[in-house]
């Protein structure tokens, strides 16, 4: 019995370097053509993360229209800061990190234009019509840096 042991000992087999090395190649090629998808993933990620955080500043001055009655005539703009202060949304986290939303001029007041910088949300008559939610980086907005339309917040307005 001893001797079978043996025998079978000596007769191990192993993977030659040839092999070892067509394995090495075979996953540097996978890991080569997965990490850039799975960048892009992310980067998806963090644009749908815009714009459902626009979605809630939206659903936010519905809500501030509700209340306040001085917001069925005329234009209006609420800024984020505006929404926040009055407790009709809470604080939002950007998706980008190191780079939090810029909340917009005048955090205490409705105004009756567009902040220069900042974001928030264009009101018409008591429906809200735009939004533009902006960090440092990035944010939903137009390309020369205006709201988008409420029906048209995707993925593909996140500048």
């Amino acid at each position: 019995m001893l001797k079978a042991i043996k025998k079978k000992m000596k007769d191990q087999r192993g993977l030659t370097l040839v092999e070892l090395l067509a394995v090495v190649v075979i996953l540097g090629i996978i890991s080569a053509i997965a990490v850039p998808s799975i960048g892009g993933l992310i980067d998806n990620s963090r644009k749908d993360a815009h714009v459902a955080n626009a979605q809630q500043l939206v659903n936010a001055a519905k809500l501030a229209v509700t209340a306040d009655e001085t917001l069925l005539e005329g234009t209006d703009y609420l800024t984020l800061d505006y929404l926040v202060g009055k407790g009709y949304i809470e604080a939002i986290d950007s998706p980008d990190k190191g780079s939090a939303y810029i909340g917009g001029e005048s955090p205490s007041t409705i105004l009756n234009a567009a902040p220069e910088a900042g974001s928030y949300v264009k009101i018409t008559n008591g429906s809200v019509e735009s939004v533009k939610l902006v960090n440092s980086t990035r944010g939903v907005q137009n390309s020369e840096g205006g709201p988008i339309l409420v029906g048209n917040l995707k993925r593909d307005n996140v500048k």
